[in-house]
């Protein structure tokens, strides 16, 4: 799973039949139903443009909201959060790593590790993240079963000012900053500190989430902090 994981940082556009083709290239006997079911268990879908050949998850009262982000300029704090989750290696497991960014700063306004992908999960962390920041305009994530579960869906609803918006099914384009947020927790701390347990992968992505928000400079911000422009600006 961490190969998977790795190449798939890198090169999130890889389905599962690329992966697979990547895999063997590198002297591993895999098959494609195995890279499936790993897909699935991690919680990746490759993105980019691709046939319609599938649904999105629709279990009972689950619902899929539009996307709402296409041409809208993102100009000031609170407008847009992305939410996502990703899978992170963990000794000889995996945990699953949620963040909620704010867009216009970069800021991590939210995020929280756990042992599996829950609907109540996803609440939780977006719950926390309102009431220590405030609701944003519009709340964007992907099609996952966890958002679109009526759990996460009615307290969404309950907040006056948000809108839901969810990405088109697997389009990179409306993941972007997200994914590349992904990318840089990833290389510049998860993989250079391999963590044996639970605990000490909590404690190495405290440390990170902090230096991210309030000392590393980025490159979109004209390398500003991303807490120094969310305060200002908020």
């Amino acid at each position: 799973m961490k190969l998977i994981d790795l190449q798939y940082t890198q090169t999130p556009f890889y389905g599962v039949p690329r992966m697979v083709q990547h895999l063997r290239e590198n002297g591993h006997r895999v098959n494609p139903k195995r890279i499936r079911r790993l897909y699935r268990e991690m919680g990746l879908h490759a993105i980019g443009p691709r046939p319609n050949t599938s649904r999105p998850h629709k279990g009972a009262g689950h619902t899929i909201f539009p996307y709402l982000l296409r041409g809208v300029r993102v100009e000031r704090p609170n407008q847009v959060w992305g939410m996502d989750i990703t899978y992170v290696p963990v000794g000889d497991g995996h945990m699953y790593l949620m963040a909620i960014i704010d867009l216009y700063s970069r800021f991590v306004v939210g995020w929280s590790l756990s042992n599996t992908m829950t609907a109540e999960w996803c609440r939780e962390c977006f719950e926390m993240a309102v009431s220590r920041h405030g609701a944003p305009e519009i709340l964007n994530t992907d099609q996952g079963s966890q958002f679109t579960s009526p759990a996460f869906t009615a307290y969404v609803g309950s907040l006056e000012k948000t809108r839901f918006s969810m990405d088109g099914k697997g389009r990179a384009i409306d993941n972007i900053f997200i994914e590349r947020f992904w990318r840089s927790i990833k290389y510049e701390k998860i993989y250079l500190e391999p963590s044996e347990d639970g605990h000490e992968l909590y404690t190495k992505i405290k440390w990170y989430m902090n230096f991210y928000n309030t000392e590393r400079g980025h490159q979109a911000l004209s390398y500003q902090r991303p807490e120094r422009v969310y305060r200002a600006a908020a």
